[in-house]
């Protein structure tokens, strides 16, 4: 009792202290000049174009508190702030009470900011944890209360608050979640909506349909409690069936929160961005979207899945030449989940990592026609261990296959022998020099994607071969302006070249044989459905684990990445393996369908050589008549008759 009553104590001298602080910084700041409240924390983003897609905490519809029904008023004040209206920014009898619940729980879980204080951290500050926060937040409070009256206060709360899925401000989310304005909505409507601003991706009525009803409930409870409405009002409006809509009447694009999301992380890394944007007066961001990519991209994914299929999926498209981001998409739907698998979520990337390991080759010695015999292979180790790969669907040529035929088929033998041939740091420095920084194990199935790769850093990497070889940072802003126009940022878009660009040329010439016909022989090419379906001409690889699909895919103009799995992890099925492909080449040719079809491929370097030779041997050709394939080499290294395949000089028994 005796450290009960200490502590007691101890708060009311805090608490008198506090009271006194705050009258004197009270009438400072009534004497100081006014604060602006209109145009901080204004976040405009705009597109490649120069489109405004977003405007952060500034409402696209400001209401007056006379436009707004009075059951949302009353539901937001009662439950976010019962005594607004009584005191000047700081409710102290609820900070006591606060302070006395989390000692007794020995925890920090009561909280008790006022919508004043609510208002200034939305307007000015950044969301870290610290006492210097905490104390730009109280200062900030106090000048809203000395220079705005109560219902400008309220109004501007109503008009800026968060209500998840993207929407800020009252009359943006009512007509988002019911297709009306703020001034109709009915009690069960404004309850359900006042219940979202306390933690939006929590209670959204579209993606947590019984959190937000029991947040919903209490809200209820409270304006019963208080004598706003009856316990039977408030039962009828919990008990109400209502219709969520979920949508805009402008169709403006669901998924590009998520590329929204990624760039306000990004501009959070930007040193020179200050975190009270009210010090620059807002800011204007210019963008590398482009928003027809990302409506391409968004409804290739919205028509491919089954509507009650659990597949997730994540895709990048990307400007190879900038490392600029075109379109992102972390998920099937933003409003259900806005967990961005694009930027945050790990995933093994199955064959998608052969064609790093087929750079490494070409820069030691091996040329497009260097062969291995495609068998049942059994690899003794170091450690007196085995490994013994396998072939998708168990299939084997008996026989020596060229390079172009292993990525035609994504052949897991072939890739392990180059592997073991060059040594296990080959392919770990080609993925490191392209801007690969995952952790990658220095093992035999490296190359068949055993690790666990970031979906937007597979898309970089790729990128080096889309640009012949430059190592790009990928990025979402290219120019950040302050409110007078001052420029705070300006991406440079370096880029550094890491690959020879004439070796990057022949592997993507290589990469073409995934839906080549003139490989068709023992096996049939990954991709050959897509060989009367693609226009253009593009470098492809896809990549298949039990419970991951690739798809990547590229030409000088774009690189398209697409993943698709369980969050789970779960196996996915046989159908499940279509998706990958179908949202892949129908973004990247609905983005090019404007282009020459000639357009976007490569010129061969002048050290490099064209030949003829039988693409599944990759040998000069003896008969004419023969199946015949046009490949390259650099200068020198053409194929004859007479090479030996690689497997004669190293393996002399296989398992």
């Amino acid at each position: 009792m005796k450290i009960l009553r200490f502590f007691l104590k101890s708060f009311c001298l805090f608490l008198l202290f506090l009271v006194i602080a705050c009258g004197g910084c009270y009438l400072y700041v009534k004497s100081a000049p006014k604060i602006t409240i209109n145009s901080a924390n204004h976040i405009i983003l705009y597109d490649q174009n120069q489109m405004e897609y977003f405007k952060g905490s500034e409402s696209k519809e400001w209401v007056s508190l006379d436009e707004i029904s009075p059951y949302l008023i009353q539901s937001t004040i009662y439950t976010e702030d019962k005594h607004f209206y009584q005191h000047f920014g700081f409710d102290f009898l609820r900070i006591g009470k606060a302070f006395l619940t989390n000692l007794k729980n020995r925890s920090m879980d009561q909280g008790a900011s006022t919508i004043t204080q609510q208002y200034a951290k939305n307007l000015f500050l950044d969301f870290e944890k610290t006492w210097k926060r905490k104390w730009d937040e109280a200062w900030y409070t106090l000048r809203i209360e000395a220079n705005y009256s109560k219902d400008e206060i309220l109004e501007g709360y109503l008009n800026t608050i968060n209500y998840g899925h993207g929407k800020y401000g009252v009359e943006n989310a009512s007509k988002f979640y019911f297709g009306k304005d703020a001034k109709d909505l009915s009690l069960a409507e404004a309850s359900l909506l006042a219940a979202i601003p306390k933690a939006p991706s929590n209670y959204s009525p579209l993606s947590h349909y019984e959190e937000a009803k029991n947040r919903q409930k209490m809200v209820l409870f409270q304006l019963s409690s208080n004598g706003i409405i009856s316990e039977e009002e408030a039962e009828n409006a919990f008990q109400e069936e209502l219709v969520i809509l979920g949508a805009e009447e402008n169709e403006i694009l669901s998924s590009i929160h998520y590329f929204q999301d990624a760039v306000m992380q990004e501009l959070n890394d930007i040193p020179t961005i200050p975190k009270k944007y009210s010090d620059v007066g807002g800011l204007k961001i210019y963008t590398t979207l482009d928003y027809m990519a990302q409506s391409i991209l968004e409804k290739n994914i919205k028509d491919s899945f089954p509507y009650d299929s659990t597949l997730e999926t994540a895709a990048v498209v990307m400007n190879p030449s900038t490392g600029g981001i075109l379109a992102l998409i972390g998920g099937r739907d933003y409003n259900t989940s806005s967990y961005n698998r694009a930027m945050s979520s790990m995933r093994q990337v199955g064959s998608t990592m052969k064609p790093y390991l087929y750079y490494a080759a070409l820069e030691n010695g091996f040329t497009a026609s260097s062969s291995f015999i495609s068998e049942k292979t059994t690899f003794s180790l170091e450690d007196g261990k085995t490994y013994s790969p396998v072939n998708y669907n168990d299939k084997y040529g008996e026989k020596p296959i060229s390079m172009g035929t292993a990525i035609a088929y994504s052949e897991n033998i072939y890739a392990v022998k180059t592997h073991t041939f060059l040594g296990y740091d080959s392919l770990i420095q080609v993925a490191r020099r392209v801007g690969i920084t995952e952790k990658l194990e220095s093992v035999p199935s490296l190359p068949l994607g055993t690790n666990e790769i970031n979906i937007l850093h597979m898309a970089a990497g790729y990128s080096a071969f889309a640009n012949l070889g430059y190592k790009v940072t990928p990025h979402f802003i290219t120019k950040v302006l302050d409110g007078e126009d001052h420029v705070l940022y300006q991406n440079d878009e370096n880029k550094e070249l890491v690959l020879n660009p004439s070796l990057v040329f022949i592997l993507n010439q290589l990469l073409t044989a995934t839906y080549d016909p003139l490989y068709i022989d023992y096996n049939y090419p990954t991709a050959i459905s897509l060989s009367s379906k693609l226009k253009h001409t593009y470098a492809l690889k896809s990549g298949t684990t039990s419970g991951d699909n690739w798809n990547i895919g590229f030409n000088k103009n774009i690189v398209c990445a697409v993943w698709v799995g369980y969050d789970d992890n779960q196996d996915l099925t046989t159908s499940d393996y279509k998706y990958a492909q179908n949202i892949w080449y129908q973004t990247v040719e609905e983005i090019e369908e404007d282009l020459p079809e000639t357009d976007g491929w490569y010129e061969k370097p002048k050290n490099v050589v064209a030949m003829l030779v039988d693409p599944i041997s990759g040998k000069p050709l003896e008969d004419p008549s023969k199946n015949k394939k046009l490949m390259y080499y650099l200068k020198g290294t053409e194929p004859k008759e007479t090479d030996p395949t690689f497997d004669e000089i190293v393996y002399e028994e296989n398992g």
